[in-house]
């Protein structure tokens, strides 16, 4: 949803009618997982994608029908439908895609709550298309009637170790959609040298936040780097008093420099930071643990370090290193 922000407000500023589908179950070959978005404006311009474009066109024509009469729908889609080989799921899969109208308070509320990049659980019942918007702070928002405790259990998704979309009974006849929505991964990256550069482009490309730290001044100019990237002229422990690591944080430790590295390293390590990965052979890297142990890193926490950092592919220029990193940040996000 949050990549679908700044086209969405533009529809919302300009008055424009639109729908919202949003994937709420999928097996087999589906491509697009549960929790996934696609918007659909009245004459019929489409934002995400729920199928990567098995089913968008079925859904595209629903969607005239919800805008028109602002209602909701579930559609199933699968190999065992009539349609299955019209809709290009006829290789297998399932998927199954509530269709809401867009001009409604509950979506509104969602998107204000993603502007400011605050978590935020978005649930409905897929029976009736009764919302609510639940927020870190408690409930931002719930239509008439929808239950309290539906929006009470919502709280318990905001931690982003349980942070993915799935459908839970709430009773024998009630089955409500619970969406968490974290707010966007950040890369952190030691060290602003040319596999940092390649990085960054990746980074936004991919919707993640790019922030580099270094304390040389040269490494870290404005004109070496997107408008996008948060630069940081400092050591590591001031830049991460600044700038405190959290859950959805990935640290790239790039540098190559121990007096940069290693201090960097050691506070990722104590955070709740998702990746940890450093630059370096695998000898390199040997000596570094060593250094690390010394500073009073625990086994634990050193296991915890990807290096030679990167998926293994190959590489043999900064934009290739730069993407094994990007991927295996992306491959320990989603697992």
């Amino acid at each position: 949803m949050r990549d679908l922000l700044p086209d969405l407000k533009e529809w919302i500023n300009a008055n424009e009618a639109f729908a919202i589908a949003t994937v709420v179950s999928t097996w087999g070959s589906a491509p697009r997982s549960a929790g996934s978005y696609m918007a659909i404006r009245h004459d019929g311009v489409v934002l995400g994608s729920v199928s990567g474009g098995c089913v968008e066109g079925a859904v595209i024509s629903a969607a005239t029908e919800i805008i028109a009469q602002q209602s909701s729908e579930l559609l199933h889609f699968g190999v065992a439908d009539e349609t299955a080989w019209d809709v290009g799921l006829a290789c297998g899969g399932k998927i199954d895609v509530f269709l809401q109208s867009g001009r409604n308070e509950a979506l509104i509320t969602l998107i204000e709550a993603l502007e400011e990049d605050n978590q935020a659980v978005h649930v409905f019942d897929i029976a009736n298309g009764s919302q609510a918007i639940v927020g870190a702070n408690g409930r931002l928002f719930s239509e008439k009637h929808f239950p309290k405790m539906a929006w009470e259990k919502a709280s318990t998704q905001l931690d982003r170790a349980t942070s993915s979309a799935q459908i839970i009974e709430i009773s024998s006849n009630q089955s409500l959609f619970y969406n968490p929505l974290t707010p966007t991964p950040e890369i952190v990256i030691i060290g602003g040298g040319q596999i940092t550069q390649a990085l960054v482009e990746m980074a936004i490309t991919m919707h993640f936040v790019p922030i580099v730290i270094d304390p040389r001044r040269n490494f870290i100019s404005e004109n070496r780097f997107p408008d996008q990237t948060d630069l940081i002229h400092a050591f590591p422990k001031s830049a991460f008093e600044e700038h405190p690591l959290h859950s959805n944080s990935a640290v790239a430790s790039l540098s190559h420099d121990p007096k940069i590295d290693d201090p960097a390293l050691t506070i990722a390590l104590s955070s709740d930071a998702f990746y940890v990965g450093a630059l370096g052979s695998r000898k390199t890297h040997q000596k570094r643990l060593k250094r690390l142990e010394q500073a009073g890193v625990s086994q634990a926490d050193l296991a915890r370090i990807q290096s030679p950092i990167g998926i293994e592919i190959g590489a043999a220029n900064p934009e290739e290193i730069a993407l094994a990193v990007i991927s295996q940040i992306v491959q320990v996000y989603r697992a």
